[in-house]
């Protein structure tokens, strides 16, 4: 149960003054759906302005407050005229006080003549006149002028304003209740960090860096205690040690010798399957690594023990894939192995269910059809979950369930982390990292072309398709909106199809599943030459006859991004290219990034790159691209604190794994307070 303490931050925004149906909407596009979501939005940057007696002591273009007498109205002869009121200062300089549109209305009421008033906002010129255009406050007494000399600037949505935010954000501030200090006091006196309801407060009120520092940790802290109480319920529970004799793995026939990196990889697992503890472990590899061939080892061990294992994939078509790819490579050991998706109906269905609760099925591929209440299993002895990012803890732990024991688990991801991210999101596991690719695969030729060269593409893809190879043609990514991004791919699409007739497949985030299913499978047969998408192919088709990747103005992609695209391509024995086609307005970071792709195809070595051009504030940062599970900390303080709060959170759970003591509940609070609860849950008691 959640701690009655938090329940005011737990509110719905809806309790706040002034917000209605109307204004909840665009909180909502916030992601501020409850007191504690407004609370934590925090300001993107501060204003800061001066306080001038006189005009001369300002210069053009600083912000200032300065006490001003109204001594002229000059309205505007038509709605587009400007509205101007003409004001003096203390030593007889005159400003005007210039609105535009309905503005005008305010300023008649706010500002009669002869009357004195504290205006602030940013001194500018006009001709020979100095002018503050649409000043941001105008008050009758001076303290309410100076209480404006830092002003929070918030990220908004369309329908809300700054001062409505900034007053939401107070009504939350003042519903913050005084928490239980969860950080350990030797770290709270090194950074020399406020208490939690403080920093709050002054995260809200300026450039209080320390104060923004203390919020992140907080979340980092959360994070990294409820992962690390994941590890420490599994390794309490009792799972079956599976050790096997060798006798299906040595008939396996590969297509060619396995890196030192695979087999490093697979000791790790075996000696992790031998133990009673269930193994949790995260095996990491580039597009191309060979992470299959080592799941299916990991698999023929359980087998070889007398259990069965189960491989979970995050889509259908992802599945089949997996299906296809492990019979071909297992064929020779005779082991069975079953597909099972949500698709399977009727006596298909029935007699998988019936081979899994018997032990005749010794594998089973799926999509999450393979964990519903309806499937059981003779003696599921260990999970492999493929692109491990799609699936939360929680699901994890659901999987955990399904064995007599707990089953084994390895999960799998082709998405490059840079090690500090790693352990923010897989603080829980293990990792095993394939960082060598296997003989025989070609090196990717990937070109940076000027876009306005789009003609030349298109002909050049004209001879690719001819040549009967297929190909993939990627949109561009429009930052914060997904209807833009839809616009550019529906236009591209026409234009290609216009070209290339019925063999263009178009696929895209917001396309029902089972058309996106339909035209994927389209061009993995074969039937479709081309195949137009948004990003969401990023992730696991395996096409060997598709041998050139376009992506259209591919500066606006991240480096983890644009490499797990490239992959798409050379996955078969024929020379692949990719073309990456940038816009004429080429940043800094686009600019070196494009130069990256160019110069290496190493996914490990792009990752820590792109954490390192990104910084902490690169408008793809982390909230956008969403790879790491923060909200509030962004990519510098994950960088700086995260190896703190994890080390912090270790020793707190060696110290007091039930988290009884004082600071343990104070702990308790914390999980709740980030809604990392399903960590709280997993004590007795919890």
């Amino acid at each position: 149960m959640r701690p009655e303490l938090l329940n005011p931050l737990f509110a719905e925004t809806e309790s706040l003054d002034g917000v209605g149906p109307k204004l909840k909407k665009p909180l909502e596009k916030l992601g501020l759906v409850k007191v504690k979501d407004v609370a934590y939005h925090l300001p993107d940057r501060f204003v800061q302005r001066r306080a001038v007696t006189d005009l001369d002591e300002a210069s053009v273009g600083e912000q200032i407050v300065i006490a001003l007498t109204v001594t002229e109205h000059r309205g505007g002869g038509s709605n587009r005229a400007p509205y101007r009121v003409l004001a003096q200062d203390e030593a007889g300089n005159v400003v005007a006080l210039t609105y535009f549109g309905r503005a005008s209305y305010s300023a008649k009421k706010q500002l009669p003549v002869g009357s004195k008033r504290w205006v602030a906002g940013k001194l500018d010129r006009y001709g020979d006149m100095l002018q503050i255009v649409h000043p941001d406050h105008v008050s009758e007494d001076s303290s309410g002028a100076m209480g404006n000399l830092v002003e929070p600037v918030y990220p908004l949505a369309e329908g809300l304003t700054q001062p409505r935010v900034a007053g939401l954000a107070h009504q939350a501030l003042d519903r913050c209740p005084d928490l239980p200090e969860w950080i350990e006091p030797g770290v709270l006196s090194d950074h020399d960090w406020a208490g939690w309801r403080e920093a709050m407060v002054l995260a809200h009120r300026g450039e209080h860096s320390a104060a923004r520092d203390r919020l992140a940790y907080d979340e980092m802290l959360a994070n990294s205690l409820a992962l690390l109480l994941v590890k420490e319920a599994n390794r309490k529970r009792r799972g079956q040690p599976l050790s096997g004799d060798g006798h299906l793995r040595t008939r396996l026939e590969l297509p060619f010798p396995l890196t030192g990196a695979q087999e490093r990889s697979n000791r790790e697992i075996e000696s992790d399957l031998a133990q009673e503890a269930p193994m949790l472990r995260l095996l990491q590899g580039d597009v191309g690594a060979g992470k299959t061939v080592v799941a299916l080892e990991a698999m023929l061990i359980a087998v070889e023990a007398g259990a069965q294992a189960a491989m979970l994939a995050p889509t259908e078509i992802l599945a089949r894939q997996h299906y296809e790819t492990l019979r071909k490579l297992a064929a020779p050991t005779g082991v069975h192995i079953a597909l099972l998706t949500g698709r399977d109906k009727g006596k298909a269905r029935e007699s998988i269910l019936m081979g899994l609760l018997d032990g005749s099925i010794q594998i089973v591929v799926g999509t999450h059809a393979i964990f519903q209440d309806a499937v059981n299993y003779r003696n599921l002895g260990l999970v492999v979950i493929d692109e491990q990012h799609r699936f939360g803890v929680s699901q994890r732990l659901q999987l955990a369930r399904k064995g007599k024991k707990t089953p084994h688990t390895l999960a799998m991801t082709a998405t490059p982390i840079p090690r500090t991210l790693t352990l923010a999101q897989y603080g829980e596991m293990d990792v095993s990292r394939l960082d060598e690719m296997p003989p025989g695969r070609q090196p990717i030729d990937t070109r940076v072309i000027s876009a306005e060269r789009i003609e030349d593409i298109v002909a050049a893809i004209s001879r690719h398709l001819e040549s009967g190879a297929q190909a993939y043609w990627v949109c561009p990514m429009v930052r914060e909106n997904e209807g833009e991004d839809l616009a550019a791919a529906e236009a591209r699409y026409a234009t290609l199809k216009e070209r290339f007739g019925d063999g263009v497949v178009l696929v895209h985030g917001q396309l029902r599943p089972e058309l996106k299913d339909a035209a994927m499978e389209r061009f993995a047969n074969g039937d479709a030459q081309l195949l137009v998408a948004t990003t969401v192919i990023e992730v696991g088709v395996d096409v060997p006859n598709a041998t050139l990747m376009v992506i259209e103005q591919a500066e606006r992609f991240g480096l983890a991004q644009l490499h797990q695209l490239r992959g798409r391509v050379g996955r078969g024995s024929q020379k692949s290219t990719c073309l990456l086609l940038r816009g004429e307005m080429l940043s800094e970071v686009g600019r070196q990034r494009l130069a990256l792709m160019r110069e290496t195809q190493d996914g490990f070595r792009l990752a820590e790159e792109d954490l390192k051009l990104r910084g902490g504030g690169e408008l793809l940062g982390t909230r956008q691209s969403g790879d790491t599970p923060f909200h509030i900390a962004d990519l510098d303080q994950i960088e700086r604190l995260l190896p703190i709060a994890h080390s912090d959170a270790r020793l707190l759970v060696e110290r007091d794994g039930v988290l009884a003591s004082s600071r343990g509940e104070a702990a308790r609070v914390l999980l709740y307070l980030f809604e990392r609860d399903w960590g709280v849950q997993l004590l007795r008691g919890g």
